[in-house]
């Protein structure tokens, strides 16, 4: 009797319940299992009635994440020999905050600057934290990920105007176009997140024709009813194709562009010269298919379904003009909500709104606000030019950036041209980072801020819901919420913060008012009927993560004390539907704007048979997500990169072939820019004439020569400053001429 209750006492005691995957946007549901204080398993939630037991590899391999050996569990600083010591983290703050008011007396509130990560975007209160403490000290320098990645979005929605209606529901679609996006790996765009694979299938089985554009057969493509293999590069003039053919043939909506567009004259004269034979010639498609594709997409079924294009083709160039058409297709098709149709996304932690069957017209999207001192950029609807940022460490003078704060992100891995980012970077004044271990941007802070995990902090779906105001088809297509408390504490004898406390830290020494609001997205704040939230910092009164969402959802459809009862997430039962137009609303969205169809004259006139024949560049890089990572994200972790720590090039079989190399070689990819080695992979879902990489992989410049430990840096091939968006300032990250050697040792 005594060894069996001994045996009891020594029995792991283990737990399992609903959790929140915050590694991407789509925040699946999951269940979470804490096994003696340790996080041991992560799986799909069957009794979540938005994921259904579903989540990818990467939220299963969560317990990997959260007790990785290389985790930071104190927060580090610098020392004078390059090395790192602990500090607790309210010194940390004490020394942050004095010398962030010291370099703010000297040199100006724009001397500090922040950048955002799309790993800080999942975590709501850190991210409007860190924007509110940036509007406390009033520097105009605040940076995200959205501008290096896809702002030609909200470019092309202040550029068109918003359906005040919404967008159409994806599971209610006939036809639906996707163009330079993998939605199956990426779980942004188009296909809902919420299991992507479990809702194409059912699409595809009730009967809708999914339309793909892409220079590889992706997973998404793979299951395409047309797919369209073009030359990289020419998403644009397949549009614009695509419109013409539509305009041509009166397949447009006359009478809902009557109704609620501008401009419809004068984008069908934009597009004339993009014949089909055009076209197909110069995309390298056949005309046959690109006839089929418009066809489907305007005529098929019931005619409802949306245009969605993703990071691949937005970072080929003329990412702006791209969503603009994609825009503009959807809307003379009259691809909106219509009156007394259900709203697909209503809200539910966000506050309630009324959507109506009419337009918000046009605003203006960008040349306003702050202005950089280089390439004439300023601030827009997607954000400031993150590109820029480096330039504007790196030049000397009135305005100059001497410090920078890292949230959720890892410059030295994401942004373009490596180079000149570790130069900008090591050149700082101070340099903090708030990271779970010692990234590459990390290993040249001053100070290391150690903060919790995603299990270790309470998690609701409101940034899920936010997605909705970046771009159409996205975000949570119902009226869903879930929120979950802290599931595992922190390890014992560690010293972590939340990335929104150590904000809140340094605005109650610097003595700030903080105050934030949904900054998601071009016209987030515009249509949100959310006031701000007003913190007063002069008392020490504590404040947690939990009493600050319940400030967040203060005006919220759903009270969140509600969403709390259902632990499991819950689809509520709102049934929100179009309201009729405004009787006196004569506003109307615009497929005619003068900068926009300038840019499709300026595309029209390109010498593209010129720009392909150099000889020492035959190839066209693009980017590749890969399902195991989110960026740089779990590179180095065994669970995630199954003995494959580097990011090969991939080139079709008979490429390979042709250069008289082999699948495994050791192979230099070179740019007009650059050069990288890296590690040949045959794959036959590309083109010929293409190869692709996956980004935010590799170590810092001087380390190029292990990148089979690794892997390779893609942004050492782009500069900044060559062939960038004059808007927003992104530069070319795809459709790169590159050339493939064999390395020689």
């Amino acid at each position: 009797m005594l060894c069996s209750r001994l045996a009891w006492r020594t029995m792991p005691h283990s737990a399992t319940q609903p959790g929140i995957c915050r590694i991407c946007s789509a925040h699946c549901g999951v269940l979470a299992t804490v096994t003696d204080g340790r996080l041991t398993k992560v799986a799909g939630d069957p009794d979540n009635p938005m994921f259904k037991g579903y989540t990818c590899i990467k939220g299963r391999a969560l317990p990997e994440i959260h007790n990785n050996p290389a985790r930071l569990l104190h927060s580090q600083k610098r020392q004078a020999d390059g090395s790192y010591a602990r500090i607790t983290s309210e010194r940390a703050m004490d020394e942050i905050a004095a010398r962030l008011q010291q370099l703010i007396a000297e040199h100006g509130p724009r001397s500090v600057a922040m950048y955002l990560g799309t790993n800080g975007l999942p975590y709501p209160a850190s991210a409007l934290m860190g924007n509110a403490f940036m509007r406390g000290i009033e520097s105009p320098m605040f940076f995200t990920a959205n501008t290096i990645d896809q702002p030609g979005k909200q470019i092309a929605l202040a550029a068109h105007g918003h359906w005040l209606g919404g967008d159409i529901d994806f599971n209610e679609a006939d036809s639906w176009m996707l163009v330079g996006t993998n939605p199956l790996v990426s779980k942004a765009i188009g296909i809902p997140g919420q299991n992507p694979s479990q809702n194409l299938r059912a699409a595809i089985d009730r009967g809708m024709k999914l339309i793909v554009i892409d220079p590889r057969r992706s997973q998404t493509a793979a299951r395409a009813a047309i797919h369209l293999q073009p030359r990289p590069g020419e998403d644009v003039t397949i549009l614009a194709g695509i419109i013409n053919i539509i305009i041509g043939e009166q397949w447009h909506d006359r009478d809902f562009i009557d109704e609620n567009v501008a401009g419809f004259d004068d984008l069908a004269r934009a597009v004339v010269g993009f014949t089909p034979d055009y076209v197909a010639r110069r995309a390298d498609v056949p005309k046959a298919q690109l006839l089929e594709a418009a066809s489907v997409f305007a005529t098929y079924g019931t005619k409802r379904g949306m245009v969605n294009a993703g990071t691949g083709a937005n970072f080929a160039m003329h990412g702006n003009l791209l969503e603009y058409l994609c825009l503009c297709l959807t809307t003379i098709c009259g691809r909106w909500q219509r009156a007394g149709e259900r709203v697909t996304r209503p809200n539910t932690l966000l506050p309630a709104f009324t959507a109506k069957a009419q337009a918000h017209p046009p605003y203006e999207g960008w040349g306003y606000g702050e202005r950089l001192r280089v390439r004439g950029l300023t601030d827009t609807v997607s954000g400031m030019p993150t590109a820029a940022l480096a330039d504007e460490i790196l030049l000397e003078g009135d305005g100059q950036v001497r410090a920078l704060i890292c949230i959720g992100g890892n410059p030295m891995a994401a942004w373009p041209d490596q180079r000149k980012t570790h130069r900008a970077l090591e050149s700082l004044d101070l340099l903090v980072t708030l990271d779970t271990e010692m990234s590459l941007t990390s290993q040249l802070a001053d100070y290391v801020i150690a903060p919790m995990m995603q299990m270790e902090t309470p998690a609701m779906t409101m940034g899920s819901e936010l997605i909705k105001y970046y771009t159409s088809g996205t975000g949570i297509p119902a009226a869903y919420g879930q929120y979950v408390p802290r599931i595992v504490d922190p390890p014992e004898d560690s010293d972590l913060i939340e990335e929104w406390l150590f904000f809140l830290g340094l605005a109650r020494r610097m003595d700030l008012e903080l105050w934030f609001v949904n900054f998601f997205g071009g016209g987030g704040g515009r249509f949100m009927e959310s006031p701000p939230i007003v913190l007063q910092m002069n008392g020490e009164t504590a404040l947690t993560t939990e009493d600050l969402f319940a400030q967040m959802c203060a005006t919220s459809r759903i009270p969140l004390d509600e969403v709390r009862k259902h632990p499991h997430g819950k689809i509520f039962d709102v049934d929100v539907v179009v309201a009729e137009r405004d009787p006196d609303c004569s506003d109307k969205l615009d497929v005619g704007n003068i900068h926009m169809l300038a840019e499709v004259a300026a595309v029209r006139a390109e010498d593209f048979l010129s720009e392909r024949s150099d000889s020492a560049f035959p190839f066209r890089l693009i980017p590749r997500r890969h399902q195991n990572f989110m960026n740089s994200s779990g590179t180095a972790l065994a669970a995630l990169n199954r003995g494959k720590p580097y990011n090969p090039v991939y080139m079709h079989p008979d490429t390979v072939n042709a250069l008289g190399l082999e699948s495994g070689d050791s192979v230099r990819v070179t740019s007009n820019h650059d050069s990288v080695p890296a590690v040949l992979e045959a794959d036959d879902t590309l083109r010929r004439d293409v190869v692709a990489m996956h980004h935010a992989f590799g170590g810092m410049p001087a380390e190029d020569g292990n990148f089979r430990e690794h892997g390779t840096n893609v942004g050492q091939l782009v500069p900044t400053d060559v062939d960038y968006d004059a808007i927003t300032g992104l530069p070319r990250q795809g459709n790169i001429a590159v050339a493939v050697t064999r390395l020689t040792e």
